[in-house]
């Protein structure tokens, strides 16, 4: 174990992370990587934006063109669109924690509206779920445990949670989650822990006008959605997202939490309670868009930008804090290895 690596680890409880890092990489170093930029923001809402029309033109094109045979083409389509859903969802992440925008109200005004409310998400009450997952990584108090208990699994086992997630039950079960949550008879959380609220006992109409309330946002969104393709002449391109949302979107959300905390230690040290993964192209598109696997460093340094986290990956590896990262299918073979 490097001399960087131990000083890190024997300061675990003596000091904060940011603490840490500075004594190891100075302090402007660690203040320059906290620095945020609105436009690399808005580049990346609007590039993910980009990607999810392409997709979304490429598979309404190649069925209506090709037929059946347009299949080869849209089903690896609609898995890339579930990967750009699951961006706009790291997006939502990365305006959690207020580092997507330097500008605090376009941070959430953006955030809330072209990131979380798409896909069914509250910045608000992810935030307040979310830091509670920082707040205790590894403990029996983390509230994100539910999305990695019992792994190492078998193989089999495995394969049964991906068919659940492509064949649209874990989607449909999702969609269903979100709304009782919304109507508030279930505590908010994004794991599918079941906690029953004492609102859970009102009558239908009160239910139904919380969950008008507390929906608003993703019903807004969508409506517009909606009437803009329809009038556009091309309703099946919201089906399509459809699609994407209920088939392809929980498969990459699943491997991608897979990677970066199953298997791992149940410690309060974040060099043995998460995980940073390699991630090649096909990684990147699926699983891990705007930089989601460099976990460890985000779990470290919670407030630099998502596009900060490559370099300080770097200086990690420079420095010998972090060994070299697995790749999706090292972890995944790791998740499945139980007999």
């Amino acid at each position: 174990m490097s001399d960087m690596r131990i000083l890190f680890e024997e300061g675990l409880e003596r000091r904060s992370a940011r603490e840490r890092l500075t004594a190891i990489l100075g302090e402007k170093t660690v203040a320059d990587l906290h620095e945020r930029s609105d436009w690399r923001g808005a580049f990346a809402v609007a590039s993910c934006w980009c990607a999810i029309a392409l997709l979304l033109t490429i598979i309404s094109g190649s069925l209506s063109l090709l037929g059946w045979a347009g299949l080869l083409i849209a089903i690896p389509a609609l898995f890339l669109l579930g990967g750009r859903l699951l961006g706009l969802a790291i997006l939502a992440h990365e305006a959690s924690h207020r580092t997507l925008f330097r500008n605090a109200n376009l941070n959430d005004l953006v955030g809330d509206w072209l990131c979380a409310a798409p896909v069914y998400l509250d910045l608000e009450k992810y935030r307040r779920h979310h830091a509670q997952h920082h707040v205790h990584t590894g403990t029996e108090k983390d509230v994100d445990l539910p999305l990695i208990e019992g792994f190492p699994t078998s193989r089999s086992s495995m394969l049964r949670k991906f068919l659940r997630d492509i064949s649209g039950q874990t989607g449909i079960k999702s969609l269903i989650g979100f709304a009782m949550m919304n109507a508030e008879m279930i505590k908010w959380n994004v794991t599918g822990v079941v906690e029953w609220l004492p609102s859970a006992k009102n009558k239908a109409p009160e239910k139904f006008r919380l969950w008008l309330i507390n929906s608003r946002r993703t019903l807004l969104f969508h409506g517009l959605f909606a009437a803009l393709v329809s009038l556009a002449g091309h309703p099946e391109l919201y089906a399509i997202w459809w699609a994407g949302y209920l088939f392809a979107y929980p498969f990459c959300l699943r491997v991608r939490a897979i990677a970066e905390h199953a298997v791992t230690e149940r410690t309060g040290d974040m060099l043995k309670n998460t995980r940073t993964t390699r991630a090649g192209l096909i990684s990147r598109a699926l699983f891990a868009p705007f930089n989601v696997n460099y976990h460890i460093e985000h779990h470290a340094l919670v407030s630099v930008p998502f596009w900060q986290l490559p370099a300080l990956h770097a200086l990690l590896q420079q420095h010998r804090v972090l060994p070299p990262p697995p790749g999706y299918l090292d972890v995944l073979k790791l998740a499945s290895a139980q007999k």
